[in-house]
């Protein structure tokens, strides 16, 4: 029988107590069970025994659920004994374990010099911290295996969103050192779950989804990268048969780590189905000395009935401690990209100003012997020739015009024509006695050494200081090849995690090749992610709608470019551009010295409106509807208290059919009535109508009951259109 300590609120779970397990559905008590529920959410852990705890449960809520039906559910999930089978079935654990007869993929991979390479663990101490009725709680659970010298300490944490976070320590606990090849942590989902849903994609064209059946065998998703990647799998959801954003129950799960990770589900001919991750070991990449051990990162896991109240799960737990305006951003990579005069980017300054921009941003080409990507990365001091007076004058035309200053670096990379790569090769991230070939004219700077951490820290901590910068755009623009992930990962976090200890109002962007380091890991030291490096009004619609499946609207960067995308080529109207940008952290990269007055006047009415609303589109409910169009996209925020909301209708190609017909708008209070109209500038879309649907000219009341359940005649949009509707209570 496992030991539990039941912790009052406020305590510590793993400080160790006797007992035994006594687990009611509050957390705190019932025969070997422990019940965490919170937000619509619970979890069953089935503690009896000397075995790692297994999940009974991870789902709907089970409000009623009494110490009795915790027995009955454990009994009534034990499977029958078939021919050729175990006697006593196998039951997968959290960390799943070969020794019990589990024929997937094993927690622990690993071996001491050929042995101990298949440990059972026994549990020791079960520590249950209940937080309070709408705060969740967490299970510390202590294993160990006396014959494989290992210990093992599990950490189950319920937040109060209802998304279920999971973490793992393994510790040498015998004589000589143990290599460990992987320590992933794994979910069951239930006989429902058919369908899988997860990510692929590429430079400007991140999180792109693939659906296909989960059927048996195991679809295995590993980033090699040595960052998350643009191909990640960002998320992986295992779901029923048509699952969408209103409909079918969803799990999903994510590994908040930005080095080399997995994300697997696997089904076994048993129908045993599980879900889980971790990060992805190179082969000796992890050896433990006695007494030493390795901590895994954060694996996420959120359900939901649909992909939006999984997605709210995530959006309330990524929000939590954050807060604080999101200010209109300038940046200048579009504008002017390696071309740094400063009467040009003064002019773009105080045309920025405005139109209302509030950061200015200076980006890639300000540093010593920067013209082009080929060389000055790690010569972290300001061109003199082209800054005969460093940054200073431009710095103070943007604090004049009410600005706060961003700059860009890539602190992680060096180029092999800089100072730094001269005077220090062995710097640069090598593999025995070879350098991994380029990318991008550039190598990886080894932040594992410290002379070399040492080096970027002091860098930045003077720049930061000299011009008072308030915004670090931190880019990271190639793929670690032959490169020690691991340790490097662990100095990157280091390093942000150093330097905004110094600066503590320091805000820095996540950028990496555009969108290759999304990750809930480097989330927990920036403050916003740059989605991705295509701000096509059409490429963005997608990436933002997946991307949110994860993050809130105002954690992801989105900014107005110039009409002729630079990514696509596509022209497109400052209706749709800035329309998708409104829906995200607004920014705008576009050479406005160039742009006529009518589309700065227009563009100020677009940031007008941001401010206006960004205080509660930044606290609001994400919402999107499935429409049996693919072509016609409609997606929204509904405020906190749900007294309005704003949506966008997209067509996103032309439609199917002549008519679109009705789009339900879902997520606001069935009772209330509500008038929908039109909202300026986003009033005007091209159409194919010959007179306009009769309701969009004054607007219409109606409940919010109908407004979900019945909808509203859409215009026939010209594609790559976008109308803005306000919902306000009547």
């Amino acid at each position: 029988m496992a030991i539990v300590e039941t912790v009052a609120e406020g305590g510590d779970p793993h400080s160790g107590a006797s007992g035994e397990v006594t687990a009611r559905p509050d957390g705190r008590g019932a025969d070997g069970f422990v019940h965490l529920q919170v937000s619509g959410v619970s979890l069953v852990l089935d503690c009896r025994g000397p075995r790692l705890p297994r999940v009974l449960h991870w789902g709907r809520p089970l409000p009623h659920a009494s110490d009795a039906d915790l027995s009955a559910l454990a009994l009534a999930s034990l499977p029958a004994v078939v021919p050729n089978s175990l006697d006593t079935p196998a039951s997968v654990a959290v960390v799943p374990e070969p020794a019990t007869g589990w024929f997937g993929l094993p927690g622990v991979l690993g071996h001491r010099d050929g042995r101990h390479w298949s440990p059972l663990f026994e549990t020791e101490h079960v520590g249950i911290h209940h937080r309070g009725a709408d705060e969740g709680g967490e299970v510390a659970v202590l294993a160990s295996d006396a014959g494989c010298g290992l210990s093992l300490e599990l950490r189950l944490d319920l937040t109060a969103g209802g998304v279920l976070r999971m973490r793992a320590v393994l510790r040498n606990t015998g004589l000589g050192w143990y290599t460990l090849d992987g320590l992933v942590m794994a979910l069951p989902v239930p006989s429902e779950a058919t369908e899988l849903l997860d990510f692929t994609g590429r430079w400007s064209r991140e999180r792109d989804p693939q659906r296909r059946a989960f059927s048996a065998g195991a679809h295995v998703r590993d980033g090699r990268r040595g960052r998350t990647g643009s191909d990640a799998s960002f998320i992986l959801v295992a779901g029923e048969r048509g699952f969408g954003f209103r409909s079918g129950q969803v799990w999903g799960v994510h590994v908040g780590w930005s080095g080399n990770h997995r994300t697997y589900a696997e089904r076994l001919p048993t129908g045993d189905a599980v879900v889980g991750g971790g990060e992805l070991l190179q082969s000796g990449e992890v050896r433990l000395a006695p007494g030493k051990s390795y901590e895994t990162p954060w694996v996420y896991a959120a359900h939901g009935d649909g992909l939006d109240e999984m997605a709210a799960r995530f959006h309330r737990l990524v929000r939590s401690g954050r807060g604080g305006r999101r200010p209109v951003i300038a940046n200048t990579w579009e504008a002017v990209y390696f071309d740094h005069d400063l009467g040009r980017l003064t002019a773009l300054v105080d045309a920025a100003a405005e139109v209302g921009a509030e950061r200015f941003v200076l980006d890639d080409g300000w540093f010593r012997g920067r013209r082009d990507d080929r060389a000055g990365l790690g010569d972290w001091f300001v061109d003199e020739t082209r800054w005969p007076e460093g940054l200073h004058p431009l710095v103070e035309r943007v604090r004049a015009r009410g600005m706060d200053f961003g700059l860009w670096v890539e602190p992680e990379m060096v180029n092999p024509d800089s100072d730094l790569a001269r005077a220090h090769p062995d710097w640069i991230m090598a593999t025995e006695c070879r350098q991994p070939p380029p990318v991008r004219h550039q190598q990886v700077l080894d932040l594992r050494r410290q002379e070399a951490y040492e080096y970027i820290l002091g860098r930045l901590d003077t720049l930061v200081s000299e011009y008072r910068i308030a915004f670090l755009k931190w880019d990271h623009n190639r793929d670690l090849i032959d490169a020690g992930v691991h340790e490097q990962t662990r100095a990157v976090y280091r390093l942000m995690d150093e330097l905004r200890a110094r600066h503590p109002g320091l805000e820095i962007e996540s950028c990496s090749s555009g969108g290759a380091r999304v990750d809930l890991g480097i989330l927990e030291r920036t403050d916003r992610v740059w989605a991705s490096d295509c701000i096509d009004g059409i490429e963005r619609q997608a990436i933002q709608r997946w991307t949110a499946l994860l993050l809130p609207p105002e954690l992801i960067g989105s900014h107005v470019g110039s009409a002729r995308a630079h990514t696509t080529g596509r022209t497109q109207s400052l209706a749709l551009r800035a329309g998708t940008a409104l829906f995200g952290h607004f920014g705008i990269e576009w050479d406005l010295t160039a742009a006529s007055g009518e589309e700065r006047a227009e563009l100020r009415q677009w940031v007008q409106l941001y401010k206006r609303m960004r205080g509660w589109l930044h606290r609001g409910l994400v919402v999107r509807a499935d429409h049996p169009d693919p072509a016609l996209w409609l997606h929204g925020i509904v405020s906190a208290d749900r007294d309005q909301a704003l949506f966008s209708v997209v067509a996103m190609a032309t439609g199917a059919r002549t008519q679109p017909g009705r789009v339900r708008i879902p997520g606001l209070d069935p009772r209330q009535r509500y008038r929908v109209r039109p909202l300026a500038p986003g009033d005007s879309p091209g159409t194919t109508a010959v007179t306009p649907n009769p309701w969009l000219a004054e607007g219409v009341v109606v409940t919010g009951e109908m407004l979900a359940e019945v909808g509203l005649s859409a215009p026939p949009l010209h594609p790559e259109q976008l109308l803005l509707l306000h919902i306000t209570k009547a």
